[in-house]
């Protein structure tokens, strides 16, 4: 972050925290404790403390309200801790003094307790120090709010939150709440993540479940709902008069990168397809809900996964990049995929016979994730140039987030010839000076507030594995084979082959859309 981008990001501090001011029906004072379990990890170092940092400095976590725990098995000191997390706070090199000062003021409210994930000493610990700021903080004339994130495997996941339950819960007379986030994967198929519901939800009411998905917490996913509901242009062309097809790709440039053990359990299909990519498919299919309350939303993305027909067997094409086998931890017969690609079929009025295609892949040419939303043909063409392409409206999740929509315009010049050009919204050009927020800021904040709007519901996560569950068990079984592919390429020819005829897409043939420059 640049200093100019710092200070832009920099909330003005006031009487009234944000936090409060956000918090509905919640009193201005009291005190939140946010407990990061698994705080010695990657994602907690890389994603979780990094986005409570930008909460702070935006002034979302107020100082007299905030205490940071990090609990883990690795017995550190709090000064070890804020060690190991200051590299992934500091800005850069060129880092002004405003704001090395911010991440050691950040750094001061972060606390460490060591213990294990099944341990009731460990954990009564942990309850001893959130109690103490509490008592600090003045949470005697205000409510005692607990958030746990759970960066941590979901294997500990039912042993954790038992020890939550048992020893951790909030406790003031005065209200508040306690909330636990877990991160994917929720489970391997529909039976394990049934399991796995159960045995949080016996433990925690679904309003105190928050199970993030951080894809629905990016800017454009988020922009999903306004551009369908809010504009009057999309409302009458979103359906299957209009629409001819539907790509929701994710691509990564690189390979498992000494993740091969962890990612041969799971797979491209788990690991993206089935969340990830499932969800924005739930946001660009869905109908419209009655209104923007978190269970009306998710009510309509229930919906529309129930109306998925099963998978069919020739609109599958999976893949697995040449040399993933040399990795030391991966098997030497291993079948995972690391490329797939899945075309899904919605049987209601909206969406039937448009084929949703849904690929994900790794080592391929590009890294970026987009929906691309593909028109039919213009009904007698008198300009013959239907060769050029269709329209398409396409959405660039990452990187350089954007809109853009693809058109047949007159080029330029005496003759009457046509060419393809676009409409562009380019975030970095539209919005100079605006910092889109990581996602797993805006989602970290959804549930400080207690908006679920973004998170799976329990019923939603039961859908989305009851469509691909089939097709795992398959898989994992041998009976459908990944073909292999070469690294840097666009993933076995065989995809584009399913793409052009089961999916009926129509290629653009000279268009190529370049970011603008600003």
């Amino acid at each position: 972050m640049s200093s100019s981008e710092w200070h832009v990001e920099r909330r003005q501090s006031s009487n009234e925290s944000p936090l409060s001011r956000d918090l509905e029906n919640a009193p201005e004072t009291g005190s939140l404790s946010i407990v990061v379990l698994g705080a010695s990890g990657d994602l907690a170092k890389k994603k979780t403390f990094p986005a409570l940092f930008h909460l702070y400095v935006q002034g979302f976590l107020p100082p007299n309200e905030v205490c940071i725990f990090g609990y883990a098995r690795t017995k550190i000191t709090d000064n070890d801790l804020r060690n190991r997390l200051r590299g992934y706070l500091v800005p850069g090199k060129d880092s002004s003094l405003e704001q090395l000062e911010e991440v050691s003021k950040f750094l001061n409210l972060i606390k460490y307790v060591s213990g294990s994930y099944d341990s009731k000493d460990g954990f009564c610990n942990l309850d001893k120090e959130i109690s103490e700021h509490e008592s600090l903080k003045s949470s005697a004339q205000g409510p005692s709010r607990r958030l746990f994130y759970l960066a941590l495997p979901p294997t500990v996941y039912p042993s954790v939150c038992k020890m939550i339950k048992t020893y951790c819960m909030n406790k003031s007379d005065l209200g508040g709440w306690t909330r636990i986030v877990v991160e994917k994967p929720f489970g391997k198929d529909l039976e394990s993540a049934e399991q796995l519901s159960t045995e949080i939800g016996e433990l925690f009411e679904e309003p105190q479940i928050y199970r993030i998905d951080h894809y629905l917490g990016k800017e454009l996913v988020q922009n999903m709902l306004v551009l369908r509901f809010a504009n009057r242009l999309f409302m009458p062309q979103w359906n299957r008069d209009n629409i001819a097809n539907v790509q929701i790709v994710f691509r990564e440039d690189f390979g498992t990168e000494g993740r091969g053990g962890y990612f041969d359990q799971y797979g491209i299909i788990r690991d993206i397809i089935q969340n990830h990519l499932l969800q924005v498919f739930c946001l660009v299919a869905m109908e419209k809900p009655v209104s923007l309350k978190p269970e009306h939303i998710r009510d309509e993305k229930v919906k529309v996964l129930e109306s998925v027909l099963p998978i069919k067997d020739d609109e599958v094409v999976l893949g697995q990049y040449e040399g993933y086998r040399d990795d030391d931890t991966v098997p030497d017969h291993s079948n995972t995929p690391t490329f797939a690609s899945v075309i899904l079929r919605v049987h209601n009025e909206r969406w039937e016979g448009v084929p949703f295609i849904l690929k994900a892949g790794k080592a391929l040419n590009a890294r970026k994730a987009d929906i691309r939303v593909q028109f039919k043909d213009v009904p007698g063409d008198i300009f013959k140039c239907q060769k050029q392409g269709r329209n398409e409206f396409v959405i660039r999740l990452q990187p350089s987030e954007a809109m853009y929509m693809k058109l047949t315009v007159k080029k330029p010049g005496l003759e009457m010839e046509t060419i393809q050009s676009e409409l562009d919204l380019s975030y970095r050009q539209r919005y100079q000076g605006a910092t889109i927020p990581e996602a797993y800021e805006r989602l970290i904040l959804d549930t400080i507030r207690g908006d679920q709007q973004h998170f799976v519901r329990r019923d939603e996560l039961k859908a989305s594995w009851e469509i691909f569950t089939p097709l795992l068990h398959r898989i994992d079984k041998g009976e459908f084979k990944s073909i292999p592919y070469k690294p840097g390429t666009r993933g076995p020819a065989e995809a584009d082959k399913v793409l052009l005829e089961k999916a009926g897409y129509v290629q653009t043939h000279g268009y190529i859309w370049i970011p603008p420059t600003l």
